[in-house]
């Protein structure tokens, strides 16, 4: 599975492919906002910009979905590695700084630390798991194989 490595929490988090990047962070309790975001965030409608996030490193090309319209609307005077992240979907692994309009003690060293490390590529697809249904249909069919 791709892995979101947080370089400024200094941790990694697992993620299916195609997973918001908002979602994997709240979930994991990667704090996200600023006061001003925990105050009055949109919810993930990309209408606050207060879920923004820089995108580190070198190999960032197609490790998430390209910007959209709403991301170049809103964030047209900011810098290109910077993304909304109830916008992104992640493709692939991908090293992520939270807030990086505030300073980062160390900075050098971290982004260094984190760059360095290698991610796992992960696969790029859902895995297969059985459900209930597959299940059934699958007694169904040893069912009718024992009664011919």
């Amino acid at each position: 599975m791709p892995v979101i490595r947080f370089v400024r929490e200094g941790c990694d988090v697992e993620c299916y492919p195609g997973e918001n990047l908002r979602d994997v962070a709240i979930r994991e309790g990667i704090q996200l906002y600023g006061l001003k975001g925990q105050l009055g965030n949109c919810g993930g409608c990309g209408q606050c910009i207060t879920c923004f996030v820089s995108v580190v490193g070198d190999d960032v090309q197609d490790a998430l979905t390209a910007r959209t319209p709403v991301e170049d609307a809103k964030l047209r005077r900011r810098p290109e590695d910077w993304r909304l992240a109830c916008q992104a979907l992640v493709e692939r692994s991908v090293r992520v700084l939270t807030r990086p309009q505030l300073k980062l003690a160390d900075a050098e060293n971290r982004f260094a630390a984190a760059c360095n490390a290698p991610l796992p590529l992960g696969p790029t697809a859902w895995p297969n798991v059985a459900t209930d249904e597959d299940e059934l249909v699958e007694e169904e069919a040893a069912t009718a194989d024992e009664e011919r």
